[in-house]
């Protein structure tokens, strides 16, 4: 298939088409945009794997050369040039092309190393482009003489791309390096209006990918007023030709954060400050407290709520590495008692945002669950929640808020603050009880199990009851927890009174029900269902005709009845009987007398 594309991409223009004038010099057509799409996204590039790509774009080199007999001698190298001249079919385009391709993903490769490329990478990586950049402008020369009017606009939108990157990646000439970003943008916006819908889809896509790049060259100019939370919206896009903007927007984060922490030497949490003498713990703390900005913005109402959590998941990431580094200085401290104990108070602080941000991403799995409560499944098949999914979260809040109460109530000399959030925990662990008591009811109701769920619902208003006094009673109560709270009382209040009636009802119809059930009692029945036998259930305090949501017909036992296993007498079998060596009765027995004669007849 792969091979079948290909192809496709390499058409060569129908010598009908061409006029006759021009048969002697054909024009050659590249779909270089889809060439290249579906190769990066079957070799590597799918998942940013540079290096499989780069391979590939060898191996893929070397059958070209081979194919088109265009090597370079067998036993010393011999370099031979790509000229108008030499270009006699569409392949040695392709020659050209891939090279490009080859230089760039090395230098590519190299730029999206774990911990960066170091300054001699960066040398390598600067000259890799440099070799893109000359054979893609190679690849346009070539084109806008041998190709069609299409494929030489694609080259000169592939050769403005490589430029821009090569300048991109030097810090410099940022004005031409957005003229060439808005040049290859301004060619796939005219392509992406022409051809089949694959085609405009990928120009489309091409075109978002170019955008960032150019806001950012524009940034750096100051013609353009980007704002930092943007520009990391911006990091979170994908595709291949943005990778190169994301590394580089790290490197500058990173550089911001490091510059910034070199005036961060203390840490401030509920009055007490803990001094911070590693630089990387002040840089991983510094990149979690822009993260909770974040969340906690003013522009935090308008972010989705999956956004939300893949932010929690970077602020986890963040302070455990702050984590990390602290307790490996408190492995390599020296015995000073003063050292250690603001390392622990570090480390305790560390672990009281950790369990805080724990519980408003939880909130927020519950928010986003009872959003999906009451709905029904729509065509998507998308998962609706069940009460006991709600249940689960609640008691997951529950252990989130005892043991961030443990671990603020540890401690000999606790400030007021310390107290308070103490207090609060215990506060916030009443409504949960509440709430999960509440979910547990509804999930008993839908088992059909009506004394249960009245119970839990009069227990869960009991609980909510009693939270809501004690917040009302607070010093500093919070509006928005106690107007959920009424609302849950509401809502428990009248699921009660609806359980009740429920239950007051089928009381009224379980005469007739179970004269219904019993008439419906099978002795063997055809269920495929197999539910078990009443007989063998004597031993169950279980009604005889089965639950309010039993929908198998009760049975009384299989007729007909099995075959069983009858006891029979043992077979004997004498194995001993051939090993016995019987003494020989030879003596004992009576011997025949014979006469004289007879003995001439024996």
């Amino acid at each position: 298939m792969a091979k079948q594309k290909e192809t496709s991409a390499m058409e060569i223009d129908d010598d009908s088409s061409i006029p006759s004038d021009q048969i002697s010099n054909p024009k050659f057509s590249v779909n270089v945009l889809q060439l290249l799409k579906s190769a990066q996204m079957q070799h590597g590039l799918r998942f940013g794997d540079y290096a499989r790509y780069r391979r590939y774009c060898t191996a893929r080199l070397k059958r070209l050369y081979k194919s088109l007999k265009f090597t370079h001698g067998r036993l010393k190298y011999t370099k031979r040039s790509i000229s108008v001249t030499t270009v006699t079919e569409v392949r040695f385009l392709h020659v050209v092309l891939y090279t490009a391709e080859r230089a760039w993903s090395h230098a590519m490769e190299k730029k999206t190393l774990p911990d960066g490329p170091n300054a001699f990478q960066r040398s390598y990586l600067i000259g890799r482009l440099r070799k893109a950049v000359k054979w893609a402008s190679l690849f346009q020369e070539l084109c806008s003489i041998k190709g069609d009017s299409r494929t030489s606009l694609e080259a000169e939108a592939y050769a403005a791309y490589m430029k821009g990157s090569l300048l991109f990646e030097q810090d410099q000439n940022w004005d031409v390096a957005v003229k060439c970003f808005k040049s290859a943008r301004a060619v796939y916006e005219e392509l992406g209006k022409y051809g089949d819908l694959e085609n405009q889809v990928l120009c489309r896509e091409r075109v978002e990918e170019l955008e960032p790049s150019i806001r950012y060259c524009l940034h750096n100019i100051g013609e353009s007023n980007l704002q930092t939370s943007e520009l990391v919206s911006i990091g979170e896009m994908e595709g291949p030709a943005l990778d190169l903007f994301k590394a580089k927007l790290e490197a500058a984060m990173a550089e911001a954060r490091s510059q910034q922490a070199a005036s961060m030497t203390e840490f401030h949490w509920l009055g007490n400050r803990f001094p911070i003498s590693n630089a990387k713990t002040r840089v991983s703390i510094l990149k979690a407290q822009e993260l909770e900005k974040d969340v906690h913005g003013s522009a935090a109402d308008s972010l989705p709520a999956e956004k939300k959590l893949v932010l929690y998941d970077k602020i986890f990431a963040a302070y455990h590495e702050a984590r990390s580094c602290i307790r490996n200085d408190l492995v390599t401290a020296a015995n000073s008692e003063n050292v250690k104990d603001e390392l622990s108070g570090l480390d305790k602080a560390i672990g009281a945002i950790l369990g805080q941000r724990t519980i408003e991403r939880n909130q927020l799995l519950v928010k986003i669950a009872k959003s999906k409560l009451n709905k029904v499944r729509d065509d998507k098949n998308e998962k609706v929640t069940k009460p006991e999914e709600l249940v689960r979260l609640y008691d997951l809040l529950l252990q989130n808020t005892a043991d961030l109460s443990d671990l603020v109530s540890s401690g000999r000399d606790r400030k007021l603050e310390e107290v308070a959030l103490a207090e609060e925990c215990e506060l916030k662990s009443m409504v949960f009880r509440a709430e999960r008591c509440f979910y547990l009811a509804k999930s008993y109701s839908l088992a059909g199990k009506r004394t249960e769920a009245y119970a839990l619902y009069s227990r869960a208003r009991s609980l909510a009851d009693a939270a809501l006094m004690k917040l009302q009673s607070a010093n500093a109560a919070d509006q928005v927890m106690i107007k959920e709270l009424r609302t849950l009382y509401n809502e428990i209040r009248s699921n009660s009174c609806v359980e009740h009636a429920k239950g007051i009802m089928e009381e009224e119809n379980a005469p007739e029900n179970l004269s219904k059930k019993i008439s419906n009692i099978s002795l063997t029945g055809a269920d495929k269902k197999m539910e078990k036998l009443l007989m063998e259930k004597m031993d169950m305090y279980e009604s005889a005709v089965g639950g309010a949501n039993m929908k198998v017909v009760p049975r009384i036992e299989t007729f007909p009845p099995a075959f069983q296993s009858v006891p029979r007498n043992p077979i004997v079998l004498d194995l001993a009987y051939n090993l016995i060596e019987f003494p020989s009765l030879d003596a004992r027995m009576k011997k025949d007398k014979k006469g004289f004669i007879s003995r001439f007849w024996s």
